[in-house]
Formats: C-alpha cells, sequence, structure tokens
C-alpha cells in the first residue's frame, strides 16, 4: 500500500506536470503570465523538499524557461504589480540574478522598485553586508507581500554572523509567512546553524520541526551533520531523551545512520558512554544482524570499548567482525585500533630476570627507570589519571589501561581519517 507521504508526492508531482506543459505550451505564444509560471516554480520547490526529488529535473527546466520569458516580455508585461514581483521572486529562488539586473535597466515607467534591485544586486555579487540597514527597512516595508518572506531569509543569510539574534528574528518570521514551504526548510536549517552557536538548548524544538516536516529534503544532510553535533555536544548537559525523542520520530534507516554519526563523533571525543549508548541503538535499528551497517554500528561500539575494563572482550568482539561486513577504510580502522588494543594488553614481565625492557607510553618511561631489572617488585607507578579508577580484578592494570588511552586519545582522532563520511540519503 502506498504511504500517505508517497501519495502527496506523486499528486505534488502530477499537478506540476500539468502546470508544466502548459507553461510550455503557453510560453511559444507568450501568453502565460510570469507570475502563474512563479507558482509553479514554489510548487515544485516545495515538492522537492518534501521529498520528491524527482522534481528536480523539472525545476532545471522551469528555471531556465522562466528566463526566457521574463527576458522577452514586453513593458506591458511589468504593469501588473504581481509580475514584478515574480521577477524579484525569480532572482531569490534560484534563478539567474542577471536577468533582474537586464529588466530592471529597461524599465522606464517606474515599475520596479529600485531600492530593491540595487541592495539584492549586493547581494548576489557578496556585498550584503553593506546594505543590512537597506534590507532592514525593506523587510518591514515589504512584509507579508509576496516577496516578504524571501527578504526576510535573504536578510537573516546576511546578518546570521554579526547579530545571531537579529537573524533569528528573520528567520522566525519566514516560518510565520511561509509555513511548509521552501523558505520554512531553509529558515529551520540556517535558524539551527545560528542557535548551535549561541544558544544550543533552543535547537531541540528546531530539530524536532525539521524531522516532522522536511526529513526526506535533499537538504536534510546539512541538518542531520548540525543535529549530530547538538546531540553530542549536550550530552551531560540535559537529558538525552531531548533529542533521541526526536529521533523516535525518523524511520529504522534514518536513525540507525544517525546513531553511527553520533557513535562515530562521540568516539572521537572521547565520550566512551554516550559512543556506546549510541552505537547500541544503531544495532538496534540494523536492517539485518549481518548487514554491513551493524558491522560498523559493532565496530564504534567495540572502539568506545577500548578505554574500559572490558577491553579484552571488545579486543575478542573487534575479531569477530566478517572482513565482509566492512569497507576497505573501516577494515583499516579495525585493523589500527587492534594495534591499540594489543599496546594496552602489553603487560611488563617482572618475574624473570632477563626480562626484555617493556616499551612505555612518553612519560612514563623515566618512572620505570628507577625500579630495579633484577628484583621483582610492584608495577612502575602511572600517571594519575582524573577520575578514581573503578574497583576491578586488577585495579593495577585498569589504572594504567585508563593512563595509556588518555595519552593515546589523539591517535584514536588521528585514525578517523580512515573513516569515509557515510552518505546521508
Amino acid at each position: 500500500m502506498m504511504r500517505s507521504r508517497d501519495r502527496h508526492n506523486l499528486l505534488r508531482s502530477l499537478v506540476a506536470g500539468v502546470f508544466l506543459a502548459a507553461a510550455g505550451n503557453a510560453v511559444a505564444s507568450e501568453d502565460l503570465e510570469p507570475y502563474k509560471m512563479i507558482r509553479s516554480l514554489q510548487y515544485l520547490q516545495d515538492a522537492i523538499v518534501a521529498g520528491d526529488h524527482s522534481a528536480n529535473e523539472m525545476q532545471r527546466f522551469l528555471l531556465k524557461t522562466l528566463d526566457q520569458r521574463l527576458r522577452t516580455a514586453s513593458p506591458d508585461v511589468f504593469k501588473d504589480p504581481r509580475n514584478v514581483d515574480a521577477v524579484f521572486v525569480f532572482a531569490m529562488s534560484g534563478g539567474n540574478p542577471q536577468t533582474l539586473d537586464f529588466l530592471a535597466a529597461r524599465d522606464v515607467d517606474g515599475e520596479f522598485d529600485g531600492r530593491l534591485a540595487r541592495v539584492l544586486r549586493r547581494y548576489f555579487q557578496g556585498q550584503g553586508l553593506t546594505a543590512v540597514a537597506a534590507f532592514e527597512g525593506l523587510v518591514k516595508e515589504y512584509g507579508t507581500s509576496p516577496v516578504g518572506p524571501y527578504l526576510a531569509l535573504v536578510a537573516g543569510n546576511i546578518t546570521a554572523n554579526a547579530d545571531p539574534a537579529k537573524a533569528i528574528g528573520y528567520f522566525d518570521q519566514v516560518r510565520l509567512l511561509a509555513p511548509g514551504t521552501n523558505l520554512e526548510e531553509a529558515a529551520l536549517r540556517r535558524s539551527l546553524a545560528v542557535i548551535l552557536q549561541t544558544e544550543p538548548g533552543r535547537g531541540f524544538d528546531l530539530a524536532a520541526k525539521y524531522v516532522r516536516r522536511f526529513l526526506y529534503s535533499p537538504y536534510a544532510s546539512q541538518f542531520i551533520d548540525m543535529f549530530v553535533q547538538l546531540a553530542t555536544d549536550d550530552d551531560g548537559k540535559g537529558d538525552r531523551s531531548r533529542w533521541t525523542d526526536v529521533v523516535s520520530m525518523m524511520d529504522d534507516p534514518r536513525a540507525h545512520e544517525f546513531y553511527l554519526r553520533v557513535s562515530r563523533r562521540a568516539l572521537l571525543a572521547g565520550n566512551k558512554d554516550l559512543a556506546r549508548f549510541a552505537a547500541l541503538n544503531a544495532e538496534r535499528l540494523s536492517p539485518s544482524p549481518g548487514s554491513e551497517n551493524n558491522a560498523i554500528g559493532q565496530l564504534y561500539g567495540d572502539l568506545a570499548s577500548i578505554s574500559s575494563s572490558n577491553v579484552v572482550e571488545a579486543a575478542k568482539s573487534l575479531s569477530q567482525i566478517p572482513d565482509g561486513a566492512l569497507s576497505e577504510r573501516d577494515r583499516n580502522l579495525r585493523a589500527a585500533a587492534q594495534k591499540v588494543v594489543e599496546q594496552i594488553l602489553m603487560a611488563p614481565e617482572t618475574s624473570s630476570v632477563s626480562a626484555e625492557p617493556v616499551v612505555m607510553p612518553a612519560g612514563e618511561a623515566g618512572q620505570a627507570a628507577t625500579a630495579s631489572a633484577t628484583i621483582p617488585s610492584a608495577p612502575a607507578p602511572t600517571t594519575s589519571v582524573a577520575k578514581p579508577a573503578a574497583k576491578t580484578e586488577n585495579p593495577e592494570m585498569e589504572a594504567s589501561l585508563q593512563t595509556y588511552v588518555e595519552q593515546n586519545r589523539m591517535k584514536l582522532k588521528q585514525i578517523d581519517d580512515l573513516l569515509s563520511d557515510e552518505a546521508y540519503e
């Protein structure tokens, strides 16, 4: 049975196809008004962020057709303010910005707002920061007009770094004026990017809104990158349910991919508990026990266990992951991790007078040099760790283990370049 989202996207595509067929016939006779063609473009762009990626090709066709229609339109066409608005919307919707300059230069009747044309030209030339005040006034002036939410989105982009609070205000205005559209999708993504740098705690509500409405957008990978950062950076500051509740709204493949990313990021940040938590969830959501993605989740979970008292079990588990279930880079990562495990488990021999010197991490060799090589004694003292070691059957080895891993965390981070960025489809 076709899911409701699929039916919705199919309906969008069919309706958009009708629009495009009409556009193709009308353009030939120059009958179709530009503002009607812009409506078709908006409909297509909304369909794309809703998950209908097949509409991309139609979007490119319509942008090209619109460009031709606008450049060949007679001056009388722009006596209708809706067609003038269509030109500005076209320029801010991925259309050719030079077409706006072309039409504004030919305008002898004053149909185009010269102020808006000038500030947009500066924005498209990468000089938007020089027009912040002008944009602020124009956003207020155009308000709820068809051009208004587009201007607010541009103003938010310009002010995001210099004045994050004002940028969030612009993005909120976009969401209020254009709910459910590609404009809201962009505003949510850009709001999250700003909030990550200022007030991360506010990001969970935005993330939930994005997942509910735009998880299948072709731009969702940018959102996921930010959401992974939000979840890992927030760990320990609040309840994990703040973000796991959001993940629960995803379908299993996307939730599985998300947990894999969280596990890897947490692992490299030294957050072993979160790395194991995310890896276990990824394994739980894996489509099948022997799948490649399940093996990757197991790999991350085992790596997170290297710096715990379960290092022996982790080493055993690493060796049991089938080569065929891992990519070449993940196999290299596992091999590098196994070398780290071997060094961790390399214990000094103190029972033999002919024992070979033990190669120790930098910082420990000087302490070990004071120990007698011929008289069995307690293990050489190690550098203290930030937290007391948990009670185990061998507390001395546990303390040494924790010290070693702390000193080799940079090595684990360097191993990360062996990982490829998983595509978020």
